[in-house]
This record gives structure tokens, C-alpha cells and sequence, in this order.
């Protein structure tokens, strides 16, 4: 029996059009956003803006501050280098749990994953490989057969594609990015669960990877 979808209400299109911008960088992080404007550009009356604003406050993609307005989040680097720990620890154990569910399928995923990655870099298709590096990241839940450890995710993962939409366009970081999701795939289709923690932690970790270090000299700057 086919299930037919219902139709999206005007405050979850509004929600998902702003969530949009915030997330692929068309809004600055810390900026201001206006109501007014906001209603103005989608069309539509503000009760739905106002609407989807209360939701995305909820989500942590706004900050709504009284007497002085509404701003996409931003975060300083003291704040940055905790979400990093968080998705350290998020990540790692995702990825053990899909190898260990089923390595087979999960390294098919990826590879489908990176097949794609690799043509948006053929034609210097930036968003599109950052859009891809998200769903790869977000593969190890996946298929880590634990809705719990993807319900924890999803709490920053919406944060964690903003600001590498924003700061994972640096030339270094894509190409050492990319390497490095292809290491990912040959450990797990080994079955190499050490390796690929390994190579992951570098590419993610505070400590360690390239992102972070440039994300947080662009905090400071």
C-alpha cells in the first residue's frame, strides 16, 4: 500500500528555506537577520517567519537575543574545539559500530559516496562535494545500527555542515579531506577497524586534522 506524503506546511518550507541559507553559507555566521526582510524575500506574511525562527532557535542554527534581534549562531573557538571533541567521540564510535554490524554494505556506501565525491572534484564542484562529504560522514550512522548514536549526532550535525560549507572550501584541507576519505573506504572494505579510527581521528580531531586549524584561525581572524 503506497503512502502518500502530506503536503509540507508553510512554516516547514519557510523552516527548511532558512535552514538553507544558514547551512550552505548564504548568511554569515553571527549575522543579523531581519523578519521583515526574511518575510519579504520567501513571500509570505511573517507568523510563518516568526515560526520557523522559534524552531531553528531550538535547533541551535539562530540565536534570538530580546531588545536586540535575531543571529545565526556562531561559535567561538573555545566552542568550536568542544563541538570537534563531540563529534570526535560521536564519530569513532559510529564508525567501530558499522564495521562491526556489517562492513560489507557499509564500505559499498562510502564508495558509492566517494565515487561521487571524486567526479564533483572533476569539475571543481565545490558545494556538491561538501554536500557529499556530510552524507559520508553521516553513512557511519547510518549503518552503525544504532539510532542512539544518530540521535546524538543530529544534534550538531546541522552546526557541522554550516561550517564546512563555510570554511572546508580551503584548497589544502579538500585535498588532504578527500585522501583521507578514500583511506576510509580501503580500511573498512579490509575490515581494518584500527585503521580507519586512525585515519578518521586525523581527520577530524582538534589535535590533529587540517580542518580544524583552519577553522580556527578563521575564528580568530
Amino acid at each position: 500500500m503506497n503512502t502518500i506524503e502530506r503536503p509540507k506546511s508553510l512554516t516547514e518550507l519557510v523552516t527548511s528555506k532558512l535552514a538553507g541559507l544558514i547551512i550552505n553559507g548564504d548568511l554569515e555566521l553571527g549575522g543579523q537577520i531581519s523578519e521583515a526582510k526574511i518575510a519579504k524575500e520567501f513571500e509570505v506574511s511573517r507568523t510563518p517567519v516568526r515560526e520557523a525562527i522559534n524552531r531553528l532557535e531550538m535547533e541551535g542554527l539562530l540565536t534570538v537575543e530580546p531588545q536586540r534581534g535575531t543571529f545565526v549562531f556562531h561559535l567561538a573557538p573555545e566552542e568550536l574545539a568542544k563541538l570537534c571533541d563531540a563529534r570526535t567521540c560521536l564519530e569513532t564510535a559510529a564508525l567501530s559500530a558499522a564495521i562491526r554490524h556489517n562492513a560489507t554494505a557499509f564500505e559499498r556506501a562510502l564508495r558509492k559516496c566517494t565515487t561521487a565525491m571524486t567526479k564533483a572534484r572533476a569539475r571543481d564542484d565545490d558545494m556538491n562535494y561538501l554536500q557529499l562529504d556530510s552524507q559520508f560522514h553521516q553513512l557511519m550512522f547510518d549503518y552503525s545500527d544504532n539510532r542512539f548514536l544518530n540521535d546524538a549526532y543530529q544534534t550538531i550535525a546541522q552546526k557541522m555542515s554550516a561550517i564546512r560549507n563555510r570554511l572546508g572550501r580551503h584548497p589544502d584541507h579538500m585535498s588532504k579531506s578527500y585522501q583521507e576519505h578514500l583511506a576510509i573506504v580501503e580500511a573498512v572494505k579490509n575490515k581494518d577497524e584500527e585503521r580507519a579510527l586512525d585515519i578518521l581521528r586525523s581527520h577530524i580531531d582538534r589535535k590533529e586534522g587540517s580542518y580544524w586549524s583552519i577553522a580556527t584561525d578563521s575564528q580568530k581572524a
